[in-house]
């Protein structure tokens, strides 16, 4: 059973149509990965998902069971989690109370993320947790970002372009978060352009060009293909 599904997803801004028959899964325990350049509708994608934008037709399923029509929020509540690429951190908080505001109990037995969990996980925030957060690097913002998303422990994560002006330090703490949030059984839906970054994370791939999905497949079939390097300007 997967944990989020896009059925031929329609989905925009206004009476704008971004993406277009946009299908996709992922399951329990996987890492799928939504390539395209920007503009592609990467971000339009999982804020659909997320109902955060018009969604024309086709239909959103979490479990199984249609969400197409539930608030932000109401979705949140049932276990979707999602990490924009604008690192929404409350600046004037420290990061032990940006972790605070995210606290959400577990949506299912066993699946609860509590500050000292998270601090096992990533130790160095524990030595800034009384740093507020508008004094953080971006890399660190990014970092807490993730975590506090985390606190309302979702079943699935949506993360928008997580390594994004990141210094490689950084991008190989997220790379080691993702992970490890597989090996605990979340889905994650991951939108990236950067193919080296995704290569060693991802289960499966779906390249998504103007909109439209063009290519979909094992992360091993996508990475040799020269059509993926080429869609992706590489």
């Amino acid at each position: 059973m997967s944990v989020l599904a896009l059925e031929q997803l329609v989905a925009g801004y206004g009476p704008i149509r971004v993406v277009r028959d946009v299908s996709l899964t992922v399951d329990e325990g996987e890492a799928v990965a939504l390539l395209g350049r920007n503009g592609a509708g990467k971000t339009t994608t999982l804020k659909a998902a997320l109902g955060m934008v018009r969604v024309f037709s086709g239909r959103v399923l979490y479990h199984e069971r249609d969400v197409t029509r539930f608030a932000t929020h109401r979705r949140a509540m049932l276990g979707m989690g999602y990490v924009p690429d604008d690192r929404r951190i409350f600046p004037e908080l420290t990061v032990r109370e940006n972790l605070e505001v995210g606290m959400k109990r577990g949506t299912k037995k066993g699946s609860g993320w509590t500050i000292d969990r998270i601090y096992q996980l990533m130790p160095w925030l524990k030595e800034i947790e009384r740093r507020r957060g508008g004094f953080l690097s971006g890399g660190e913002q990014q970092m807490l970002t993730i975590a506090r998303t985390m606190m309302g422990n979702p079943e699935v994560l949506l993360l928008d372009e997580p390594t994004e002006g990141l210094a490689p330090h950084f991008v190989r703490l997220v790379s080691d978060l993702i992970k490890e949030l597989k090996s605990s059984g979340i889905a994650v839906l991951l939108a990236e352009q950067n193919l080296r970054f995704i290569t060693p994370l991802a289960d499966r791939v779906y390249v998504l060009e103007s909109g439209e999905l063009r290519l979909e497949g094992t992360m091993a079939a996508m990475a040799e293909r020269q059509d993926v390097r080429t869609l992706l300007a590489l």
